[in-house]
């Protein structure tokens, strides 16, 4: 069963009487394991694609569908408890509390989740080590570069292990090298976790670790440039341009 799964999507604005077609029919679907990429210009739908998963947003027309149940059809504590326990969100913007030590701004889900102090502390000090935080554990935002906001935004929505993880240009603040660690741990946690990742982002670096790449313009699904699959990737795993 597909993890996440967009059926025929519709989101329209209207922007000053203009209509806005954001997502505009859009079906496609992510599998356990799987990295999906999704390319295209600003405005192009790809923050609207990743709210419409989050359910922060309902479609108009269509479905959006975890684990096969509509998100729509959720009660509210239900759409609380998948956006708590199974979804992990990797914001472009990096919404952590000011103040707040690294260390427990990674936490907080888990805090919020009912897990104890010392032990939610335990889990985020592991993550924000993946993500090369070993040493910042204990600064606030207003210590640490915008990079490593973004590497702690990152192990926040990685801490709790989500089934699926929405990446909103992840490696937007990173240079090269910190960019291609962070697409790495995301396909080695789909491979290890078999947690679906939908990725939208404009780094070329991530079709190497990508199960297929889509381009997305004016809200539609387009077919992608055929890519390379990364030699660290199973032999199986190759990576497909799809039309949507």
């Amino acid at each position: 069963m597909s993890v996440l799964c967009f059926e025929s999507a519709v989101k329209h604005y209207s922007d000053a009487g203009d209509l806005v077609r954001a997502v505009d029919g859009v079906s496609l679907s992510v599998q356990p394991g799987e990295v999906v990429v999704l390319h295209g210009p600003s405005g192009s739908g790809k923050t609207t694609l990743l709210l419409l998963a989050a359910a922060l947003l309902e479609p108009d027309r269509g479905r959006v569908r975890f684990q096969g149940m509509d998100l729509a059809a959720m009660s509210p504590r239900e759409l609380g408890e998948y956006q708590l326990r199974e979804l992990g969100f990797i914001y472009q913007s990096f919404h952590l509390m000011s103040g707040v030590p690294a260390v427990e701004n990674a936490a907080m889900k888990l805090l919020a989740d009912g897990v104890p102090l010392r032990q939610a502390r335990g889990v985020a000090e592991q993550w924000l080590e993946r993500v090369g935080l070993a040493g910042r554990l204990d600064h606030p935002p207003e210590r640490l570069s915008g990079g490593e906001r973004q590497r702690v935004a990152i192990a926040r929505a990685l801490a709790g292990r989500p089934k699926l993880i929405l990446a909103d240009e992840p490696t937007g603040s990173l240079d090269s090298r910190r960019g291609a660690e962070i697409l790495r741990l995301l396909a080695d946690i789909a491979c290890e976790e078999g947690a679906a990742v939908l990725l939208a982002t404009h780094d070329p670096q991530a079709a190497a670790v990508a199960s297929r790449v889509y381009a997305l313009h004016d809200g539609r699904l387009a077919g992608a440039a055929p890519t390379v699959t990364s030699p660290a990737r199973d032999a199986g795993a190759d990576i497909v341009a799809r039309g949507g």
